[in-house]
């Protein structure tokens, strides 16, 4: 048998140990190897293959069962307030250049006339911003 020190022992180290390396994080994302997007466009096919791969198997599915909503939700409590808040401040600038043409296509959308509350004409209005916004998404890939 292979001498191995207890997992609960293993599993505190990491936790110890892990957070002090930030900094060599931090230093693989400002210098990395090789640039991420032409790796990742150069994985395209690989990622299509696991991916139908993963489908096929119903990896996903399988997955959500065995974390369940318990552990979902213990890890969201966790960690998920303070990164949703500090991600919204730091997104911005993404936010604001990826929905700006969107903001531009919807002022630019003349509408029907509004008819009275309830009117089914209402529905049109909707459905005038909905297929500029749809026809937009489709021509630019978002």
């Amino acid at each position: 048998m292979v001498a191995i020190k207890p997992l609960g022992d293993i599993a505190k180290k990491w936790a110890d140990v892990t957070p002090g390396r930030s900094a060599f994080y931090e230093a693989g994302i400002r210098s990395p190897k090789t640039s991420w997007a032409q790796a990742a466009a150069a994985a395209e096919a690989n990622q299509a293959s696991g991916s139908q791969a993963a489908i096929t198997r119903k990896a996903y599915a399988a997955g959500v069962r065995k974390a369940g909503d318990e552990k979902w939700q213990r890890k969201a409590l966790a960690v998920g307030p303070g990164r949703f808040a500090e991600g919204a401040r730091v997104a911005q600038p993404d936010f604001e250049s990826g929905f700006g043409k969107f903001h531009s296509a919807i002022g630019a959308t003349a509408l029907p006339a509004r008819g009275p509350k309830g009117d089914p004409r209402n529905y049109q209005r909707v459905q005038v911003l909905g297929d500029a916004l749809h026809k937009l998404a489709l021509m630019t890939g978002a």
